[in-house]
């Protein structure tokens, strides 16, 4: 008889206003902890973009994210990682909170999905590190708001968060304390 092995899934996400250093937060953690990470699915897409967003490119990016983070699920389970950590940078959230500022609804199938599709923590990433150009960056005086909206979001959701905050180094090793303190409350 074959042994059945279980593959424990950590869910990871990380979020906030632009400029916040989530990429960079996203790609430590997952070499850190050997694991993979989903890069930004709107990034991608926003480069090859020939005018404005629109809410037809947004639900693209909805999708997109979410293929990215399925795709990145099956990787682990390839990998048998146990537990199996999967760190999102970003997640349709984001996509959720952009509509809503920029078009003043979001579509009903994506704030559904948001109060459906759980993490284990989240990362709420402070606005108290430089703004750094970047031509799809929009809102460089608005961090403190989109923080507030982040925050909560997070909190009618109850959800398990930690804001992430300080200079680089800091923010990394919060992240990774809180991603240790939480791996060490696992079962065995």
């Amino acid at each position: 008889m074959e042994k059945t092995i279980s593959h424990q899934l950590i869910k990871i996400a990380i979020v906030g206003p632009e400029s916040t250093g989530k990429s960079t937060l996203a790609a430590a953690l997952a070499h850190s902890f050997n694991t993979l990470w989903v890069k930004e699915f709107a990034r991608e897409y926003c480069e090859q973009l020939k005018g404005e967003c629109t809410l037809a490119d947004e639900l693209a990016i909805f999708y997109g994210q979410l293929k990215a983070e399925e795709k990145c699920i099956e990787d682990l389970m390839v990998l048998g990682n146990s537990p199996a950590i999967l760190i999102s940078d970003t997640t349709i959230l984001n996509v959720k909170v952009w509509c809503e500022h920029v078009f003043g609804t979001a579509p009903e199938i994506v704030k559904q999905t948001c109060n459906a599709r759980k993490y284990d923590l989240y990362f709420l990433m402070k606005d108290d590190i430089p703004w750094e150009e970047d031509p799809l960056r929009n809102f460089p005086n608005q961090r403190p708001y989109f923080f507030k909206v982040f925050q909560n979001e997070l909190e009618s959701r109850k959800e398990n968060y930690f804001i992430i905050e300080g200079d680089f180094d800091n923010r990394i090793a919060l992240a990774k304390k809180y991603l240790n303190n939480y791996i060490a409350t696992l079962p065995l």
